[in-house]
């Protein structure tokens, strides 16, 4: 008999445990929600939405997959602007390079890629100089800290040369700094 009744004091908890558990899992999910909803709110009063750029606030342009064109412009050595002297003085006189490839995507879908994009490759010296002119800005210091800027002042000079948005995107498959 003693066992029987440690045996239904027993089930009762584990039903009491059971009953319990499942009232806190409910709390904490719609705690859950509520702090979701507020961590995006958040996010996106201060821009930080992966669609959107940090200056101005406009959106990136989204091209499936399928309708994306690519060309690569292959290991382009470019010499880095000279090291500013730092806080202690000391200057880094060291001629610094940038080894990098670079990967345009364009959307082949665009009235621009008819014009341009399909002989794309008859264009290269004209996007290889616009790719020098901005990675030959920025020193060795300033591209280790945040190489996105680096791919977005690029895409902004490619931009502008063709006067168009057909490209989209551009990668840096491969970067090496020395």
């Amino acid at each position: 008999m003693k066992k029987n009744l440690i045996s239904i004091v027993i089930l009762a908890l584990l039903v009491v445990n059971l009953v319990l558990t499942a009232i806190m899992m409910f709390g904490v999910m719609s705690t859950n929600k509520k702090t979701a909803a507020l961590v995006g709110k958040i996010a996106s009063a201060i821009s930080l939405d992966l669609g959107e750029s940090a200056e101005g606030g406009e959106t990136v342009k989204e091209v499936s997959i399928a309708d994306t064109a690519t060309y690569t412009i292959a290991d382009m050595t470019i010499p880095l602007k000279k090291s500013e002297p730092t806080e202690d003085g000391e200057v880094d006189d060291k001629d610094h390079y940038a080894l990098i490839s670079v990967t345009i995507c364009m959307d082949s879908t665009s009235k621009d890629y008819k014009t341009y994009g399909e002989e794309i490759a008859a264009r290269e010296d004209l996007i290889k100089g616009q790719i020098n002119d901005v990675v030959s800005q920025f020193t060795i210091e300033d591209i280790k800290a945040d190489s996105r800027l680096v791919k977005d002042e690029i895409l902004k000079k490619i931009q502008e040369l063709f006067n168009s948005d057909f490209i989209f995107d551009v990668t840096l498959p491969k970067e090496n700094y020395q």
